[in-house]
């Protein structure tokens, strides 16, 4: 097997499209399916299911993913090893909320810049689901999460900081400016919460577990902008990091409800799969995300 193949494998793989992959690699999409062809011949199996324009790796593509992930990391680590630097036009591909991404993440993609210039970072929202698979078949290569713990033995998480985060509504909410509430509060009403932003919200759903109910959102959105907008128009109650309704807070759009029930925050993890080769670019990306984006 070709290291050439294995690697244009890799990229659709990872993007489930032959003309992304081609993209990817600058290469175009009819010399991606001549060496996925080539593969799958060399093998004796289909790697790749093909549904019209979709395309979903088959058993065999699931098994061969690991081992081929494993040999093009070794490749660019034996690079490494070898020149004593990796190639200056890395990818970086993250998973991040987008509250950090907008808050925090502009100083550590300025410093990153200045030390790799060639260097290009990819970054996509964090939707908690699928997030450990995505990791593991090196489609991202690192993420963040606003989250209290991690269910998966497969994940690395290191610990940087403690985001605060309050309960907001309308001014006009029942329950904004009054006593101090409860979970108990919470049950029955709308909930606005953000499918962007990943793991946080679910600290609101456990709070609601507390007091027996199964929280239905009663909408679900992309972006936390939106849900800021929806909760200001009085559609419903939110959970927000306190730094992205700060604005919001101070212009009077929208009320902290007055939670009584001790403080409310997620801790800010930096996830890897444990397996992931962490190459001189994604080492150096990490090393400035632990030295600045809580700073």
């Amino acid at each position: 097997m070709e290291l050439r193949d294995l690697r244009t494998f890799v990229a659709v793989a990872s993007l489930l499209s032959f003309n992304r992959a081609g993209q990817a690699l600058n290469a175009a999409q009819s010399t991606i399916s001549v060496r996925i062809k080539a593969l799958e011949e060399e093998l004796g199996v289909r790697l790749f299911d093909r549904l019209g324009r979709r395309v979903l790796l088959t058993e065999a593509g699931e098994r061969l993913l690991v081992y081929s992930r494993r040999l093009v990391d070794l490749e660019e680590e034996a690079r490494a090893g070898v020149s004593g630097e990796a190639s200056g036009c890395a990818v970086i591909s993250l998973r991040i909320p987008e509250t950090l991404c907008v808050r925090r993440l502009t100083g550590v993609l300025r410093r990153f810049r200045e030390q790799r210039p060639g260097a290009r970072v990819r970054l996509f929202p964090c939707a908690f689901d699928g997030l450990t698979e995505d990791l593991r078949r090196g489609v991202t290569d690192m993420a963040f999460v606003l989250a209290n713990e991690v269910l998966s033995r497969d994940m690395r998480a290191e610990f940087l900081g403690v985001e605060e985060l309050l309960l907001v509504a309308a001014p006009d909410h029942p329950l904004a400016g009054g006593k101090a509430i409860g979970p108990e509060d919470l049950v029955g009403q709308p909930l606005l919460l953000s499918t962007a932003d990943c793991s946080y919200r679910r600290i609101l759903e456990g709070i609601l577990a507390q007091a027996g109910s199964n929280p239905q959102p009663s909408v679900e959105c992309g972006s936390v902008e939106a849900v800021k907008r929806y909760a200001a128009a009085g559609l419903g109650v939110t959970i927000l990091p306190v730094a992205a309704a700060r604005g919001e807070l101070a212009a009077g759009t929208l009320s902290a409800l007055p939670w009584g029930e001790g403080p409310l925050e997620a801790a800010v993890l930096m996830l890897w799969h444990k397996d992931k080769w962490i190459s001189p670019a994604l080492r150096g990306f990490m090393d400035l995300c632990r030295a600045h984006l809580m700073a």
